[in-house]
């Protein structure tokens, strides 16, 4: 008997495990600190110049075939790129305006909302889930003991996803097609996984798609509300995010919707060609189902940085809190904390299907950054290299909120 398929399944049973991490990362990214800590152009330049020298060779050597970048300034103005293109006719640019899946920033909106419920009293951050879900539910006993501050900060020892056979295969139709690995994942299948749970090493945050999965879940179990309501009533509607949901053609920006391409994955994909969007099990909808666009998503980070004193901002600036310690990134509700350049940040990445997004923030200086792409891309460094250069080149002037569509240039 030829022991080929079994050297095959063992070498793409690898594979997966390096690429399954296409819904985020809890990493940090690797930037080259020469580049940054210089002050790069002079202060009299424009901060579009800034931004241009970062994104336009991206565009020019096809690594992605559109981005928006959207840039918070401290006196609470905010300014937006638009470069490339929306889909492959060429002929429309993003702009601040532009939906895009926003894969694992969904996470964000989701660790806000637990923040306000429990705030409100509704949940406690001690809660397990043996107290959180339905007492004939079998949980293994390391499961049961999970609380609810360990789900949202990634501290829970849930892996990010499952792995099994079905999981391989669809990640290799995956490699081929674009089409979503995460079809499995409802709210069965997880539960069914939590009755044979054993906690690994818990003393380091392991990012968990499956586990912000089941965080949305309990949600709505303990309000009584679906995840599209409790989005529309905690956080949508308050901030004004006209464009952020997860059923995007029902959006009013739908029609200004940036198509997904192929990028550093799928594999088997030519760069640049277009690739279904995902579709979630409602499960998986609250870990990584948000679509937004620029202007949202400042307007989001700007929530987390007022200094007005409400309720409402002060549980959201709570998210920003570190829970957990680690050597170099910590774990706070959603957001990653990280100290780079001896400066203090905290951001999140979405990487799904044919997207890639950003959303970081400068909490001392309040500031903020979002990079929006509709490429898949492992190196996203463009946020932390823009937040950085903003911290080392101070800018007192005052902008207005405008959009700036700028031509990629390649010269």
């Amino acid at each position: 008997m030829s022991l080929w398929p079994a050297r095959l399944i063992t070498i793409l049973g690898c594979c997966a495990c390096v690429s399954l991490t296409a819904c985020g990362s809890l990493s940090t990214i690797e930037i080259d600190a020469s580049d940054v800590r210089p002050v790069r152009h002079s202060r009299s330049e424009s901060l579009q110049t800034e931004v241009d020298s970062l994104v336009q060779p991206l565009i020019a050597e096809a690594q992605t075939p559109g981005m928006v970048v959207g840039v918070l300034l401290p006196d609470g103005s905010t300014q937006f790129f638009g470069y490339g293109t929306i889909d492959q006719s060429g002929d429309r640019k993003p702009d601040a305006d532009t939906l895009f899946a926003i894969g694992s920033l969904s996470k964000g909106f989701l660790g806000a909302i637990t923040e306000l419920l429990v705030d409100e009293g509704v949940l406690s951050w001690n809660d397990t889930l043996g107290d959180l879900l339905p007492p004939a539910t079998p949980l293994s006993p390391d499961a049961r003991k999970i609380t609810l501050l360990q789900l949202a900060t990634h501290m829970s020892g849930l892996p990010r996803q499952v792995f099994n056979t079905t999981t391989l295969k669809q990640f290799v139709q995956y490699l081929f097609s674009g089409e979503s690995f995460y079809r499995q994942f409802n709210r069965e299948f997880v539960l069914d996984y939590l009755a044979e749970f054993e906690a690994g090493n818990t003393g380091e945050p392991a990012y968990s798609n499956i586990g912000y999965g089941l965080l949305g879940y309990i949600l709505e179990l303990r309000t009584g509300l679906s995840i599209d309501n409790l989005m529309e009533q905690k956080l949508t509607a308050p901030l004004g995010l006209k464009c952020t949901g997860y059923t995007a053609d029902e959006l009013p920006c739908y029609s200004n919707r940036a198509h997904g391409h192929a990028g550093d994955q799928p594999k088997f994909i030519r760069r640049g060609n277009a690739v279904p969007d995902w579709q979630f099990t409602n499960f998986m909808r609250g870990s990584a189902g948000l679509h937004s666009n620029a202007r949202d998503l400042l307007r989001f980070a700007a929530a987390h940085l007022r200094g007005d004193a409400t309720r409402f901002n002060a549980a959201l600036a709570d998210a920003l809190r570190v829970r957990f310690h680690r050597p170099k990134e910590a774990a706070a509700v959603a957001w990653i904390a990280d100290d780079i350049g001896g400066q203090h940040i905290h951001y999140q990445i979405g990487l799904v299907g044919g997207y890639t997004s950003y959303i970081g923030i400068d909490a001392e200086r309040k500031t903020a950054v979002v990079v929006l792409q509709n490429s898949f891309r492992w190196s996203n460094d463009v946020g932390h290299k823009l937040l950085l250069r903003l911290a080392h080149e101070p800018r007192k002037e005052a902008y207005d909120t405008k959009v700036v569509n700028a031509k990629a240039r390649t010269e």
